[in-house]
């Protein structure tokens, strides 16, 4: 396949419309199934955006995209939260018996209870950290206004990276699938940061003298 005609199927898959649904649907509904692909679908639109003129119109403009994709990830955020605080003794079995949920849990108290939700914004990079955090925290019972406020942070910031990468890749290397992929990659690359970031062991404060 030729430039040319990477370039016109790229444009072709996101024309119109339905991108915007297509995407708004794919990550509300990731946080319960992590392997939909929400963030490639938000950077193909980003990408083909980045040059869209006059001459092709239908394409995805990128406010609009990056309001979706903020959108989706609260509402999905709060659906998962919701659901689970309203789980009752069953979820609260299952969520003992998986050692990175009962841990997430724990982590997640204390990080909201210093007032500090860095851990959620961290989380909704790593591989299915959104839906161990959103589960964990209606689990555990955490307060609406101590939860949503940075999950609206984590939904707006992860919107705005996904929607930047595929914005640059479409300016730098054109709106192409090479293009697409690469900036999947960046996002792929902070999701593994973020997951390492969370895996780290506090540290413990120094005892006082």
């Amino acid at each position: 396949m030729n430039l040319l005609d990477s370039l016109g199927s790229l444009r072709s898959l996101t024309a119109g419309p339905w991108i915007y649904p297509v995407v708004a649907t794919s990550i509300l509904l990731d946080v319960f199934l992590p392997v939909l692909p929400s963030g490639f679908l938000v950077i193909t639109a980003a990408t083909a955006a980045a040059t869209a003129t006059a001459a092709t119109p239908g394409m995805p403009s990128l406010l609009p995209l990056l309001l979706c994709a903020a959108t989706a990830s609260v509402l999905g955020d709060f659906l998962a939260y919701r659901l689970a605080r309203r789980g009752g003794a069953r979820l609260d079995r299952a969520i003992a018996r998986s050692k990175r949920l009962s841990l997430a849990q724990e982590r997640l108290g204390t990080a909201l209870t210093r007032g500090g939700g860095l851990l959620v914004v961290l989380a909704r990079f790593a591989p299915a950290g959104r839906s161990v955090v959103s589960l964990g925290a209606g689990a555990a019972k955490r307060r609406v206004e101590e939860f949503l406020p940075w999950s609206a942070l984590a939904g707006v910031t992860w919107a705005s990276y996904s929607v930047g990468l595929g914005w640059l890749g479409g300016q730098w290397l054109g709106a192409t699938w090479f293009s697409a992929g690469v900036s999947t990659l960046a996002l792929f690359l902070a999701g593994g940061l973020a997951a390492y970031l969370i895996r780290r062991p506090a540290v413990a404060p120094a005892p006082a003298s």
